[in-house]
């Protein structure tokens, strides 16, 4: 479809469901700044996609979208949470810069998104030997499960992270 299509067929679908997508997202968040910035996120994905002009039920394709969005600022709010509450703990003269903190919270939410997907075991074992620096067989004891278990949740987790990665290049 050409450019100028595609272009045509983004501004109808926002003219007819922006306002709706809107209402519906402040009914669930009950905040309207949040869902005004959702439901612009929800059609910035939408013009990403290069996909409007075959979007058969709108609707329910920007609920979809907007569910995930939804998720997303939960995840980032709760992540943020936990690390301003860990950083209460530093005496203030340790805490980073406004700038610095916004980043950290973005490379957290990144690897928060990086590391769905696996499954609670294997994500545990991953984070037990990245993050703590625990060794395959200190693994395998503090999970109660052999050694060749911890080989394999961390070949998946590996295989995970790296599949992850060339999709991010790609997009």
């Amino acid at each position: 479809m050409s450019t100028v299509t595609q272009t045509e067929a983004v501004t109808e679908l926002y003219r007819v469901h922006h306002g709706w997508l809107n209402g519906w997202l402040r009914r669930k968040l009950g905040n309207a700044s949040d869902a005004a910035d959702l439901a612009q996120d929800a059609f910035v994905r939408v013009i990403r996609a290069r996909n409007a002009d075959l979007i058969a039920e709108p609707r329910h394709y920007l609920v979809t979208i907007a569910k995930g969005l939804v998720v997303d600022l939960f995840r980032r709010r709760s992540l943020e949470s936990q690390y301003l509450e860990l950083l209460a703990q530093q005496p203030e003269q340790e805490w980073p810069s406004p700038e610095t903190r916004a980043l950290v919270i973005e490379a957290l939410m990144d690897i928060d998104r990086m590391l769905d997907g696996l499954g609670p075991r294997v994500k545990q074992a991953f984070l037990l030997a990245q993050c703590d620096g625990l060794t395959y067989p200190e693994i395998a004891a503090r999970l109660e499960i052999s050694l060749r278990t911890v080989n394999n949740y961390m070949a998946r987790a590996m295989e995970h992270c790296c599949l992850y990665q060339l999709q991010q290049v790609r997009e």
